[in-house]
């Protein structure tokens, strides 16, 4: 039996289920690339977040800010969101997925963040790039659009916490 992860354009994206569950409880996700709303920012624009990147365990790495890389949690609360991806389509499956990720984290813990072109998103696609993942160049525009895209809410409620408050601001303004 295999799970079907939905997200590259290639349907390339079968991984079994007996290393790869994901476990939103104990906040893990394997081969995943995770998100949550910044707040007010994802208010006013709800497909601007914050993006961290999990290994093969399922424990998620984020760059922080200066100099810090967080380890299991994001610096903005639980992932909402998450696509999970094919270690397959990473250089030396597995390993190279759990390389990269490694590899990326290390550059990130010694550059400073920068909320426009230095951030959690250029982390990702750092690690992406290492791994050379799908053999694509990754970068924070094509992340963001993707997550976008392909994410999955992990629950009927992060839906709600990343859309509600924007939605209710329109509302505001629309009937003003």
């Amino acid at each position: 039996m295999s799970y079907s992860a939905k997200g590259s354009q290639s349907d390339l994206n079968e991984v079994t289920l007996d290393t790869n569950i994901i476990d939103v409880e104990n906040q893990l996700f394997p081969y995943c690339i995770v998100w949550t709303p910044i707040p007010f920012l994802t208010w006013l624009l709800p497909f601007i977040g914050h993006m961290g990147i999990a290994n093969s365990q399922g424990i998620i790495y984020d760059f922080a800010g200066p100099y810090t890389i967080g380890e299991r949690k994001l610096a903005f609360g639980d992932p909402t969101k998450y696509w999970q991806l094919n270690p397959n389509l990473a250089n030396n499956g597995k390993d190279g997925f759990d390389k990269g990720i490694e590899e990326g984290c290390n550059i990130y813990r010694t550059r400073m963040h920068n909320l426009i072109c230095d951030n959690c998103h250029s982390h990702v696609a750092r690690c992406l790039n290492i791994m050379n993942y799908d053999h694509r160049h990754w970068n924070m525009v094509k992340l963001a659009f993707l997550i976008l895209i392909y994410g999955k809410y992990v629950s009927f409620v992060s839906g709600l916490k990343t859309w509600m408050p924007f939605l209710f601001i329109v509302s505001v303004f629309v009937t003003v």
